[in-house]
């Protein structure tokens, strides 16, 4: 058997994706690897189909237990003997695992960084062959990751514990230039084979709103919606509670994930997620990287996150199965000063010296402003995430907010000249400055107690933009601010300055223009995808019988559907509608395994379904 015979048995797919043959075939020939691909590109499969080819056990290094679980289930699934040892597991569920690693009896055993220095896994591995060693999440290891744990520090130490050092393969979904050299250096990969397949997710729509009320948005966009499943993410447990209780008013079957939660109701409400008996999850970021559900059909951010890594990771978590899906992002100027907040208060991270979480802190904030930036550009969406990681792409995507956006050029000179001349007169009265609020607050003559005791409606700009709403304010001040004409300054308590080039607009009449959206869209209303892949006649009643043979064998084998077979699967079998086993192998991502152990089921309702259409 060879590694294409591996790939069709166990995984139903007839060809590699771009970049997995290369690296499996380094893997193969003894060489370390790093490979960095998007959620959904099948990393995973890049060290597993060398695990059923080499004589031993792959080791796989990974951060969580749900994302453990996961892929042990899937392989499972497959005809594929994994098991994962974890902090949460009955001691002689541990013993039973260790004997049969010992034994010979996997292929692939997952555990998490922290146990690999422990005086009982070192004597497990030291008496067995360990013919791989799999990185998963490998950004980690790098102190300019988003993610960075300092476990993964000491894998280094103890790949050299190993006796022949086997193949070691570093895999991740998000890693900028920096990273990527960091993972080399830290994880002491030796000359290895390194591919960055591009970081697109075609599938993905992206869109940026800045909706008035933004649990309106979030409603309505669900209710239209009924056949999606998603996920909300919000910045704080608070806005958790809040949001999840009022689509539950509105019907909508929501459940809750953050940190606040007892272990088991987060345990309960995970399940109910992933075996869609709850078609929502409203979550903090603590609703992490362990989630591989591949039926996500949204991605809703109700707050703007922290970074673009972890934007991009958690917006991810759609369309895995490769369906279409949309990731869409609330934005308001709130959202920067919580995420500001959390920068600044986090003590998340109890394995930081003082020096590593200072220099994290600084790091954040300027990954904060990249974000920020995003949620404000007028350019193609994809474009900006795809630079950031370091890959450029010429032209609009066309499945973005802002490419299907109409956009006008609109002269806001007057505007951009009173607001000018406001933050003049603040630094004038106010040397240290002010921060945003204050400035529009005086700018549209507010009343309140603050603008009161500062004496802010004594200025000759007090009230002169009265009639000019907090949202289109923003608007201008986020124009003039990407154009140079004024600066939101750093840290704790961030105040707005003039630029050098607001004496231009100030006193020589200089134009100054706004890119903004033509306004005839309805803000809660985004883009009608079709499945990617999907044929346009696809029998829509044939697709949810074989829907329902899925769910009636998950529930049978107490997996999630999707480890059953992916959406993209059904609907490909709806599409062409096999009649024999041979035939079902055929589809993408059935593999062997599947095939025989739940091909009848699958096979005879669409025998039913032909016999009842015989037209179709």
């Amino acid at each position: 058997m060879n590694q294409y015979d591996v790939l069709q048995k166990y995984f139903g797919h007839d060809s590699f994706r771009p970049g997995q043959e290369t690296l499996v075939n380094a893997i193969l020939t003894g060489h370390d690897v790093l490979g960095v691909m998007p959620t959904g590109a099948g990393k995973s499969v890049c060290y597993q189909v060398p695990a059923m080819l080499l004589p031993g056990l792959t080791l796989v290094i990974s951060p969580l237990i749900s994302l453990m679980q996961d892929q042990v289930a899937a392989l499972r699934q497959s005809g594929i003997e994994a098991a994962c040892i974890h902090s949460g597991m009955e001691e002689q569920e541990y013993w039973n695992i260790v004997q049969g690693a010992r034994l010979g009896q996997y292929k692939l055993l997952y555990v998490a960084p922290e146990r690999l220095e422990t005086d009982g896994f070192l004597s497990l591995v030291s008496g067995i062959r360990v013919s791989l060693v799999a990185v998963d999440e490998a950004h980690c290891v790098s102190q300019w990751g988003q993610d960075f744990r300092p476990s993964y520090l000491r894998i280094a130490s103890f790949l050299e514990k190993l006796s022949p050092r086997p193949p070691v393969g570093a895999f991740t979904a998000t890693a900028t230039g920096q990273v990527k050299q960091d993972i080399a250096r830290l994880l002491e990969l030796r000359d290895p084979v390194s591919i960055t397949t591009g970081f697109d997710r075609p599938n993905l729509y992206f869109a940026v709103e800045r909706p008035r009320d933004k649990d309106r948005f979030v409603e309505d966009y669900i209710l239209d919606h009924p056949d999606k499943s998603g996920i909300v993410y919000c910045a704080t447990r608070k806005t958790v509670e809040l949001v999840c209780n009022q689509l539950r008013r509105a019907k909508i079957a929501a459940t809750r994930y953050h940190a606040g939660l007892e272990a088991e109701e987060r345990r309960k409400n995970q399940e109910d997620f992933v075996y869609d008996r709850r078609r929502v999850m409203v979550a903090t970021n603590a609703f992490g990287m362990g989630i591989d559900k591949s039926n996500v059909g949204f991605v809703i951010h109700y707050n703007m996150p922290k970074n673009i890594e972890n934007y991009y990771q958690e917006a991810g978590r759609a369309g895995r199965d490769g369906s279409s899906a949309e990731c869409i992002l609330l934005y308001s100027l709130g959202d920067v000063q919580t995420a500001r907040f959390l920068i600044q208060n986090s003590h998340d991270n109890e394995e930081l010296s003082e020096e590593q979480a200072v220099q994290i802190q600084r790091l954040d904030l300027q990954r904060l402003d990249r974000m920020v930036a995003y949620c404000k550009t007028t350019r193609c969406l994809r474009g900006f995430l795809l630079e950031y990681f370091g890959q450029r792409q010429t032209g609009n995507c066309g499945n973005c907010s802002n490419c299907r956006g109409d956009f006008v050029q609109t002269d806001i000179t007057t505007e951009a000249q009173k607001i000018l001349s406001g933050v003049a007169r603040i630094e004038k009265r106010w040397p240290g400055g002010l921060g945003v609020v204050a400035l529009v607050q005086m700018l549209r003559g507010s009343k309140d107690k603050n603008t009161l005791k500062r004496g802010l409606d004594t200025l000759p700009t007090y009230g002169i933009m009265q009639h000019t709403s907090p949202a289109r304010m923003r608007l201008y001040l986020d124009a003039l601010e990407e154009q140079g004409y004024i600066i939101n300054t750093q840290g704790e308590y961030p105040v707005v300055r003039l630029a050098a080039d607001a004496k231009e607009v100030l006193f020589n009449g200089k134009t100054v223009t706004m890119t903004e959206r033509k306004a005839a869209e309805k803000s809660n209303k985004t883009s009608k995808t079709k499945e990617v892949g999907v044929q346009a006649d696809l029998p829509q009643d044939l697709y949810e019988r074989l829907r329902a043979v899925r769910s009636e064998l998950a529930q049978k084998q107490h997996v999630p559907a999707y480890i059953i077979l992916s959406n993209a699967s059904l609907a490909e079998m709806a599409s062409k509608r096999p009649r024999t086993t041979g035939d079902l192998m055929r589809i993408s991502g059935v593999g062997e395994a599947r095939a025989h152990r739940y091909g009848q089921k699958f096979l005879q309702a669409i025998a039913e379904y032909m016999a009842q259409h015989p037209q179709g």
